[in-house]
């Protein structure tokens, strides 16, 4: 029972979005006044105190600019330099225990009227936290401008999510900025979120997988030009370097979207269905999907995403009975607690979580994420990150670490500790117990 409930996880997700196709993202309110990148100044010495004269003293040349922006193309995008806020990642010393890692993850990420992508950057930043917002390109692309989008095996200027208008390409614009600049990560939701069949991303192919990265590539390059925004600061990022991972709609097509995946250099993707286990790769990318977790009041486990636990408490319908609003909410809550202690207590895989900005059930899946983010990201040893930052940390390690950490089961601690575990020898007993040393009489501890 609990198989076939696990197995219709990805299904499920695919009926939510057609359900919500007709969903636009809009603006409500007006943007504010967008700040420009700012630059570090360039200082010059003053000149030497009065002394003999002599030659003109040469005046030492003008450091140069602690940040360099360079526009790319249309000056959508902008090369300014590493990003802030993102440590360099250290390998595991022998014995060491790892740190449990939790990634929130966005799809869609836009900013409309709920102002969802603004309040969550000021959640990450209260909790020392990072995510991932994994961008939909027609969010970047204004409505009277559909036709340049050419979806694979749909017309021109389709899209089961809509597009966007001015006022909306500016707020989104305007969160992806400083999200970046706060060290958070932009990934891609691609673009018109096409499920099931009849030309469903599930049944695109390689080839066409590459054209839908490419056109979600251009359209964050180009809203400058699209929208006629061409006074408005850039993006701080060079978006072809930016974009090393994706989640596929509807957690479909991911056979096919790896491999394209793989030759575009992409480092990881979330589009499958795991449990609690350290990651692997798939084609060349680490497989950071999405994760089944404990499910409140049910003998079966829940996917780690806010749309498939309204499925399975309210079914499609995204507002059912608002006396159960606030039970759906703390269930998804104390789902998520569940799993992050799951791991916290036991392996410390990674846990990966992902949701949408929406108000379904009266937005409380949106509170049960903002309780998450409270409970766990300042617990000793937790680091809330985005998946680019946990895919670094991966790469640190020694594979040999890594394949050690696999053979722990779901929520299995290690029987002789960490430090023995990982530390390629046995520990030494703790004194007093089988298998320590026996102390001799008249010695000193």
């Amino acid at each position: 029972m609990a198989a076939t409930r696990h197995n219709a996880a990805p299904r499920a997700i695919a009926a939510s979005h057609r359900a919500s196709a007709t969903h636009r993202i809009t603006a409500g309110t007006a943007i504010a006044a967008v700040c420009a990148a700012s630059l570090a100044g360039c200082s010059t010495g003053t000149d030497a105190g009065q002394g003999v004269p002599g030659p003109p003293k040469v005046k030492p040349a003008a450091p140069a600019p602690q940040n360099v922006v360079r526009l790319i193309g249309d000056g959508s995008t902008a090369y300014t330099g590493a990003q802030p806020h993102l440590l360099r990642p250290e390998r595991l010393k022998p014995g060491q225990k790892p740190p449990q890692f939790v990634v929130f993850s966005w799809d869609g990420a836009g900013e409309d009227g709920q102002k969802l992508f603004s309040h969550f950057r000021k959640v990450s930043k209260a909790n020392n936290a990072t995510m991932t917002y994994f961008l939909s390109g027609v969010y970047m692309l204004p409505n009277h401008k559909r036709d340049l989008y050419r979806p694979p095996q749909h017309s021109p200027g389709r899209s089961d999510i809509g597009f966007n208008d001015e006022e909306g390409i500016a707020d989104t614009v305007k969160q992806l900025r400083l999200a970046w600049l706060e060290g958070n990560e932009i990934g891609t939701h691609f673009n018109g979120h096409f499920c099931g069949s009849d030309g469903g991303v599930g049944e695109w192919s390689v080839k066409e997988w590459k054209d839908e990265i490419a056109q979600a590539k251009k359209f964050v390059k180009s809203w400058k030009t699209n929208a006629g925004m061409t006074k408005t600061p850039p993006l701080p990022f060079d978006y072809d370097k930016e974009l090393i991972g994706a989640r596929t709609p509807c957690l479909e097509g991911q056979k096919n979207f790896v491999k394209a995946a793989r030759d575009l250099g992409f480092r990881y993707d979330s589009s499958g269905v795991n449990t609690q286990l350290w990651p692997t790769k798939k084609e060349g990318l680490w497989d950071l999907s999405l994760q089944l977790v404990p499910f409140p009041g049910h003998s079966y486990e829940q996917l780690t995403m806010d749309y498939n636990f309204m499925v399975n408490q309210s079914g499609t319908n995204s507002q059912g009975d608002p006396a159960k609003h606030d039970f759906w909410g703390n269930q998804m809550r104390d789902g998520l607690l569940k799993g992050f202690h799951r791991a916290y207590d036991g392996n410390r895989a990674p846990l990966i979580i992902g949701n949408h900005f929406e108000s379904w059930n009266g937005g409380t899946y949106m509170r049960a994420v903002e309780d998450v983010v409270e409970a766990v990201c300042n617990k000793p040893d937790v680091r809330c990150v985005s998946f680019r930052q946990l895919a670094d940390w991966l790469d640190a390690q020694d594979p040999a670490t890594l394949k050690k950490l696999r053979t722990l089961g779901v929520g299995e601690a290690p029987k002789e500790g960490w430090a023995s575990f990982l530390s390629g020898r046995p520990a030494p007993a703790p004194k007093g117990v089988p298998g320590a040393p026996a102390v001799k009489e008249g010695a000193k501890e």
